[in-house]
């Protein structure tokens, strides 16, 4: 009987410290998705992989939405705390950003669905900007709370764009990768400051440099989605800071082998997979035989960082160590 209570309690208390940030999964999965989705369209790809991905990410999404509202429903009091703590307010917005992906992802196959994903996803991420912003503004935020996870609630405003091409007028979806763009400028520069002039990023939070990746590649497609083209300079210095951030954080790989598992390992998957996606958009338009290469090095190298990150997942899961009291 104590062994049934035991169990029972461990449950509960794993449900009471499932963490907000288990939404970075959703991103990162929906971003191997459409990656697959891209290279069966450019680079002959078997499009099995991208239509079984679609089902699997969507499976996850609703999973881990209903755990995460039973939590809700159990420990309101632990996701006030969440709701109100300076680096977890952050991970709020890969719910609307996971909504924002799944509308890519169905879009070619089911587009009421990709609608409807699109329209809840745009509206809950403008919310939870301005509730970022005002956050920021009226409560007292140190230098060391900064970290590239700040790039998600309000950078993240430029992936509206990207699938909301044939959902909205070009000035509806301009505005949101103005606002973008705008923020991207002004948070790195704090991220920068931080990161050079004071204390390191704890271990824990090391794989978030690899959002630095994400604004700059992800503002190139959510800019060729528009206008059709990246004939011009401002897309190609958007590609190019992209891949400068991608080369970077490969030349400091030593930085992050050693690094102890956390859930914040799934930061290194999405920005790969927006990196892969614009690479694969730009060999698709410039025929370029080095973007080739780079597109299938960026496939596979993707392809085995998330495999590892969801290997490490499942075995830290049966080991206890995921969704604890941290």
């Amino acid at each position: 009987m104590s062994d049934n209570t035991n169990i029972k309690k461990d449950e509960e208390n794993r449900l009471k410290y499932f963490p907000i940030t288990m939404f970075a999964a959703t991103m990162g999965m929906g971003g191997l998705t459409i990656m697959y989705q891209k290279a069966s369209e450019v680079l002959g790809i078997t499009p099995f992989i991208g239509n079984v991905l679609m089902y699997v990410v969507t499976a996850m999404f609703f999973t881990i939405s209903l755990i995460y509202i039973l939590k809700f429903i159990k420990y309101s009091e632990v996701v006030k705390k969440e709701w109100n703590h300076p680096i977890r307010i952050n991970f709020f917005a890969a719910i609307s950003i996971s909504m924002l992906i799944l509308a890519i992802i169905h879009k070619e196959h089911f587009e009421g669905l990709s609608y409807t994903f699109w329209i809840l996803g745009t509206a809950l991420h403008f919310f939870l900007t301005l509730h970022t912003i005002k956050f920021w503004i009226n409560s007292n935020q140190e230098l060391d709370h900064s970290n590239p996870a700040w790039f998600i609630p309000i950078v993240g405003n430029v992936l509206v764009p990207v699938g909301g091409v044939g959902f909205a007028s070009i000035g509806f979806l301009m505005y949101f990768f103005s606002l973008g763009i705008f923020f991207w400028i002004v948070l790195f520069s704090i991220l920068l400051n931080r990161i050079i002039f004071h204390h390191q990023l704890p271990s824990k939070f090391m794989p978030t440099l690899f959002i630095f990746i994400a604004p700059p590649a992800i503002a190139f497609l959510a800019y060729f989605k528009m206008y059709g083209s990246f004939d011009n300079t401002f897309a190609l210095i958007l590609y190019n800071l992209a891949l400068f951030f991608t080369i970077l954080v490969a030349f400091m790989y030593n930085n992050f082998i050693k690094i102890k598992f956390f859930i914040s390992w799934w930061a290194f998957t999405f920005p790969l997979a927006a990196m892969s996606i614009a690479t694969l958009v730009m060999y698709s338009k410039t025929q370029d035989t080095m973007i080739m290469y780079l597109s299938y090095v960026m496939v596979l190298v993707t392809t085995v960082v998330i495999a590892i990150v969801i290997y490490q997942t499942i075995k830290n899961m049966f080991k206890h160590e995921v969704c604890i009291n941290e």
